[in-house]
């Protein structure tokens, strides 16, 4: 593809980082040194971005971003004046960036160039600021709680001074400029990464915790009973969960819920001053609240609401009467379709193993209301139509059957 004599193309970033650390790479971003967006189009590019020049490449879709410098010019992550003109040097676009290890680039013969020692930190396994002005936006501390939470596997751990720019940036009100749509952004990003409890972890480590997410955090206040040593926060069982079900189902609605389910149970139980303040007037439950807040999708927080409903019962089912048993069936639809009631009885069992020193722990619990649900759904409904059962009749009449039904396969796998 022809290109003017000062344009150069760099490959940077995620690309350059990941193929030093000899792991996938998901994605390839170019940057564009010596252009204008005119002549970018000339060649065939499409623009896509909205804030900056983004373009598509013609063939291979790829995205290629003008070089730029940003000054901060107002709060928030928006709050900064863009300059992409085709003087911007490859050094100054990536003096902006984030962390070292996100600040480097490769020419087209295979060259890195690593302006602020990126492939030092990645042999140290840091995460470490690019430069003073990485404390402009507020966006990074949840960016660099996700990286920290993505790298952990790899030994990676956060420069003490690029810690010390977080707690900065948490006890300002900057956070509190980021939209929740972002946030939460954010978080379900997180979610997805291989250790998502030590993105919470460090948000709670640098402060920002209690501002984003203060239901989680005042969990961290309340020790949770435990008949057996040691005994650990619901904070710390909330994480210790959401490790558990991330090991057992990489879903990332099932690891919000394994996180968040407790709160419905516990927040009442923390101290006054401590509790989150102005939430939603139309929101009833901390999980509500919470969801609410941060306009999380409905199925994650249906989840989390079931879960948190049905945990309790759940891990006592074989004390439970066959109507209490029903009544968990029909909260989670099982009857018509098992997704939501399988999801729900993951996030026991990792609930289960989130207790300290039960992390290989069997859940019983699980596979007998499994077997029992299998046996209970075959009821004629046929039959009990033509015996005249109609309306809300032909209803209490399948409850009836279905719970007879539950007493004779409980008590059969009780008694094998």
């Amino acid at each position: 593809m022809p290109k003017n004599q000062d344009m150069q193309c760099f490959l940077v970033g995620g690309a350059v980082r990941d193929q030093l650390l000899n792991i996938p790479i998901k994605d390839r971003d170019w940057v564009v040194v010596g252009a204008t967006p005119e002549q970018l189009l000339e060649l065939g590019f499409r623009q896509v971005g909205r804030d900056f020049p983004v373009f598509l490449h013609p063939q291979n879709k790829e995205e290629y971003a003008l070089a730029r410098t940003e000054r901060k010019s107002g709060s928030g992550y928006h709050g900064f004046i863009c300059d992409f003109s085709a003087n911007v040097s490859l050094e100054e676009d990536l003096l902006r960036r984030d962390l070292t290890i996100n600040a480097m680039a490769q020419d087209e013969n295979g060259h890195i160039v690593d302006p602020f020692l990126g492939q030092q930190d990645i042999r140290k396994r840091l995460l470490r600021h690019v430069s003073p002005a990485f404390i402009e936006d507020p966006l990074r501390v949840l960016r660099v709680a996700r990286f920290a939470a993505r790298f952990a596997y790899l030994g990676f751990t956060i420069a003490d001074e690029t810690m010390q720019l977080l707690q900065t940036l948490s006890k300002n009100n900057e956070l509190l400029s980021l939209s929740a749509e972002r946030v939460w952004q954010e978080i379900q990003r997180a979610l997805s990464e291989r250790n998502p409890e030590i993105f919470f972890q460090t948000l709670r480590d640098c402060g920002a915790l209690v501002k984003l997410i203060p239901e989680l955090d005042v969990l961290f206040e309340i020790p949770k009973p435990e008949k057996r040593a040691p005994s650990i926060s619901f904070g710390e069982h909330a994480l210790r969960s959401l490790r558990q079900a991330k090991s057992l189902n990489n879903s990332e609605p099932v690891s919000f819920a394994a996180l968040v389910h407790h709160l419905n149970n516990t927040l009442t139980d923390a101290p006054s001053s401590s509790r989150p303040h102005e939430h939603p007037a139309n929101a009833t439950t901390p999980i509500e609240q919470l969801c609410s807040r941060l306009k999380t999708p409905t199925h994650y927080k249906n989840l989390a609401l079931t879960a948190s409903e049905l945990h309790t019962n759940i891990n006592q089912v074989f004390e439970l009467s066959a109507p209490s048993i029903l009544q968990i069936f029909k909260r989670c639809d099982a009857f018509r379709q098992t997704e939501l009631f399988n999801n729900v009885l993951i996030c026991c069992l990792a609930d289960s193993r989130g207790q300290a020193g039960c992390e290989q722990k069997a859940y019983p619990q699980a596979e007998f209301l499994r077997a029992i649900l299998e046996q209970t759904n075959k009821v004629d409904i046929a039959e009990l139509q033509t015996q005249g059962f109609t309306g809300r009749k032909l209803g209490e009449a399948i409850d009836d059957m279905r719970c007879q039904n539950i007493s004779k396969a409980k008590q059969r796998l009780l008694d094998a």
